[in-house]
């Protein structure tokens, strides 16, 4: 069926995971060593979605078959114990190699917990990473993780009922609704539907969480605001731009349905969901030819959107660099990451598969994902093409998410706009005082 578009607009995913408020103190650097690159190499990472278990493990097996050197062991901790199993464990007792939620790397580094990796892995496993990939894992000019997938931020909607309704949408980054235009639209679409409703903005995964941060803080930054700037809170956060975005954001919440059965968009509750990577195989499956992909309203500074995910890193103390750069430059190889984004649909996070991958590629349905994520930048240098915006590279960042997701939670409920955000502000503040800046 072809639908009726507003000239140009975008698209996208994102993985989320809970991430818990860090209890850092400051560190020095780590003891790891190269070893003689032969032996155990213990690997800890999150157990996720069965699909993703199965990759891991056919690749950690993969690997022991093909070379008799390295014994890779891998012990998988359930994901919403994952973090604060690696916070609560001393550096000493960290595995060779493991894995870590994105946002949680600068934490880690600045409890001397992960070691750099640019020593351990092959060039060409660095230079094969999507830039994206690189800065995620990059922090202070080092390089500490690297990803074999990303994520991305969009709208998924029904076309049939956008048509139905009259409702022009976009067709690429550049012509993102606005916030007034999104707004006219639910307001359309929620009179023209027997639900009342017009919108899911996946209230079910809990905004007080790292979703709330990952999906909304791009509101923020798309009006000109952000959650931090130059490690202050105040008149970021809370200042004009970011206010405004957060007006706009609770406008929208009489047209959202509340989603509880995680169903709101297949079910034709709503036209348009606040929509990640993971949902697109099923939102694809139910919708078929109607499901339309969409970038996230533009606030005033272009479409923004997030970005990064789980990643691999070292731990700080071990005596196996060598044996565990090799294992990350197999994981990290074409064959696995493939193996992997095909089990959590996922883009991928290294170039030359993302570049073979026909979802995203060149006239593939999710080509314009592919094309946000080459358009990235970290929160601290966003320019005027970023599209997809890592979140905060501090170890600050615990408090700064638990901060702004709280403060969500409440303006999506009605509560004053300014008045959560600078509480939000205030507390991120101290925190950052306390800490030194957490330098």
């Amino acid at each position: 069926m072809k639908h009726r578009k507003k000239a140009g607009a975008s698209v996208v995913a994102v993985t989320t995971a809970a991430l818990l408020l860090a209890s850092c103190s400051s560190g020095g650097g780590g003891t790891s060593s190269a070893g003689d690159g032969t032996g155990d190499v213990e690997v800890w990472a999150h157990q996720g979605k069965d699909t993703e278990v199965a990759a891991l493990q056919d690749a950690v097996a993969n690997f022991n078959a093909s070379q008799s050197d390295i014994n890779v062991k891998l012990t998988l901790v359930p994901e919403a114990d994952y973090t604060t199993t690696i916070q609560s464990t001393s550096a000493d007792d960290l595995p060779d190699v493991l894995e870590l939620d994105g946002p949680t790397l600068a934490s880690f580094v600045y409890d001397a917990k992960v070691a750099p990796i640019d020593s351990y892995v092959s060039q060409e496993t660095i230079d094969n990473a999507t830039v994206g990939n690189v800065n995620q894992g990059t922090l202070d000019g080092t390089l500490y993780a690297l990803a074999q997938f990303n994520s991305g931020l969009g709208l998924c909607a029904n076309g049939e009922m956008l048509d139905a309704a009259g409702v022009s949408y976009p067709d690429s980054i550049d012509s993102a609704w606005s916030a007034d235009e999104f707004l006219s639209a639910l307001e359309t679409l929620a009179a023209e539907n027997d639900s009342g409703y017009a919108l899911d903005i996946k209230e079910n995964y809990g905004l007080g969480g790292e979703w709330g941060t990952y999906a909304f803080s791009p509101l923020l930054q798309s009006a000109g605001g952000n959650l931090i700037a130059d490690n202050k809170a105040s008149g970021v956060i809370d200042g004009p731009e970011s206010v405004a975005a957060m007006e706009a954001f609770q406008s929208w919440m009489p047209y959202v349905d509340p989603d509880e059965d995680d169903a709101a968009l297949v079910e034709g509750r709503v036209a348009i969901s606040w929509c990640g990577h993971w949902l697109y195989p099923g939102y694809s499956e139910a919708l078929g030819d109607d499901l339309v992909i969409l970038p996230l309203p533009d606030m005033g500074d272009g479409t923004k959107s997030g970005a990064g995910s789980w990643t691999w890193g070292m731990g700080s103390t071990t005596k196996q660099g060598a044996a565990a750069g090799a294992f990350l430059d197999y994981l990290l190889n074409d064959e696995n990451v493939k193996a992997m984004t095909t089990a959590n649909g996922a883009p991928p996070a290294t170039e030359s598969a993302l570049a073979a991958d026909t979802l995203y590629s060149s006239g593939g349905p999710l080509e314009l994902w592919g094309q946000q994520l080459g358009a990235g930048c970290n929160a601290d240098s966003i320019t005027d093409d970023c599209v997809t915006v890592l979140r905060p590279l501090t170890a600050g960042y615990p408090v700064i998410t638990s901060e702004f997701a709280s403060a969500l939670a409440a303006i999506a409920t009605g509560d004053d706009v300014q008045s959560a955000l600078t509480g939000a502000a205030t507390a991120i503040d101290q925190s950052f005082a306390d800490n030194n800046d957490y330098e």
